[in-house]
């Protein structure tokens, strides 16, 4: 399985640093929809992902809702690194599968261990659809 094909590239993928304030993560999660967004360096590097819940107990630590007050905090404060591990850019289904069962979708990370993109749970079942598709129309006699 080639990773690539049904990964989501960086470009097209909604990703915070670790830089960033607090209130444009509450705002980005909102805009998109997202119930997880990973989180780079500014490097590029993968470091975890950042949860709806991370936001919640962060406001209940602040005791704000207020969106102002949450410019000054940022999200590497509130980064979980466990959360979401990443897999490599030569995974094998069966790795993207295991995790798959974990966590809703999977970044990407290349040999440096900068973020390639994802792979989300639909593009997988996609891919084994297709491949599932592919074998039976090559076992059937012509």
């Amino acid at each position: 399985m080639n990773i690539i094909k049904i990964m989501t590239p960086k470009a097209l993928t909604v990703f915070l640093h670790t830089g960033d304030t607090v209130r444009q993560g509450l705002e980005l999660l909102r805009q998109h929809g997202y119930t997880a967004i990973p989180v780079l360096n500014d490097q590029g590097e993968y470091l975890g992902s950042i949860t709806e819940g991370d936001f919640l107990r962060h406001i209940l630590a602040v005791g704000t809702t207020d969106r102002k007050a949450h410019e000054k905090y940022r999200i590497g404060g509130l980064l979980r690194p466990d959360f979401c591990p990443p897999l490599g850019i030569r995974a094998t289904p069966d790795q993207v599968a295991q995790a798959l069962l974990r966590q809703n979708f999977i970044p990407i990370v290349d040999d440096r261990n900068c973020f390639c993109g994802i792979v989300t749970r639909r593009s997988f079942m996609a891919f084994l659809v297709k491949r599932t598709d592919l074998e039976e129309l090559e076992a059937s006699p012509v």
